[in-house]
């Protein structure tokens, strides 16, 4: 399991569960929410817990517009730019949050606009749920698609047909836990890691391959991203 952070107040509880847990890995940085005080310093307080061993990746970082975040456009690309400047210098993939499609071209740009791009295993868009327009760009990129619970959802109609397009070495799972729940928890549950099954097993039936494949693939894809 890939653990992040979101904030400097809870990387030192990320930080221990990879500790306790051998099969627990963490990913370090500020969330877009909790960005609105950032100061140009914050970025070294980030790169010394990036330090851990068990620090596989930066994030989760990217951008959001919805509402109640205080962080505007122009603070946000700045936090964005710097964790994508730091993770080209420590050679670590970063973990990459979208809200919408907007978003998703704003981070795509950043990326190919940083020290990343052309790299070979820059990072992944996680919890995808955009076109297949952005998730070619994405490729193109070499950055990996992770799907989570929306990919169970009995109405969604154009997320399957996307992931169905899309070569599985370039594949993710996740449960993006506690949010966005698979079916048939969704609404009156919080996701839990264990659900990580019913993603595989959507992801199965869309490329007509077995539970067991899928997660082969999908852990060797991880294993490749994160060099576990």
């Amino acid at each position: 399991m890939i653990v992040p952070s979101l904030r400097f107040e809870n990387m030192p509880e990320v930080r221990a569960l990879t500790e306790k847990y051998a099969e627990c890995f963490a990913g370090i940085g500020i969330y877009p929410r909790y960005c609105a005080a950032w100061q140009s310093a914050d970025i070294d307080r980030v790169r010394q817990v990036v330090l851990h061993p068990k620090v596989v990746a930066i994030g989760e970082i990217g951008l959001d517009y919805y509402f109640n975040i205080k962080s505007s456009r122009e603070t946000q690309f700045i936090v964005l730019n710097a964790h994508l400047a730091l993770a080209a210098d420590l050679d670590l993939p970063v973990l990459l949050h979208n809200r919408d499609l907007q978003t998703y071209r704003d981070t795509l740009r950043l990326v190919g606009e940083s020290p990343l791009a052309g790299r070979e295993r820059p990072g992944v868009l996680h919890c995808f749920t955009a076109d297949y327009d952005i998730a070619r760009r994405a490729l193109d990129l070499g950055l990996y698609l992770s799907f989570a619970g929306p990919l169970t959802y009995a109405n969604a109609k154009k997320l399957p047909a996307v992931a169905a397009k899309l070569p599985l070495d370039r594949i993710l799972i996740e449960t993006d836990a506690p949010c966005v729940p698979p079916e048939p928890y969704r609404g009156a549950h919080r996701s839990e890691p264990a659900h990580v099954r019913m993603v595989a097993e959507a992801l199965a039936r869309i490329h007509g391959r077995s539970v067991e494949e899928i997660a082969q693939i999908t852990c060797e894809n991880a294993r490749k991203l994160f060099k576990l």
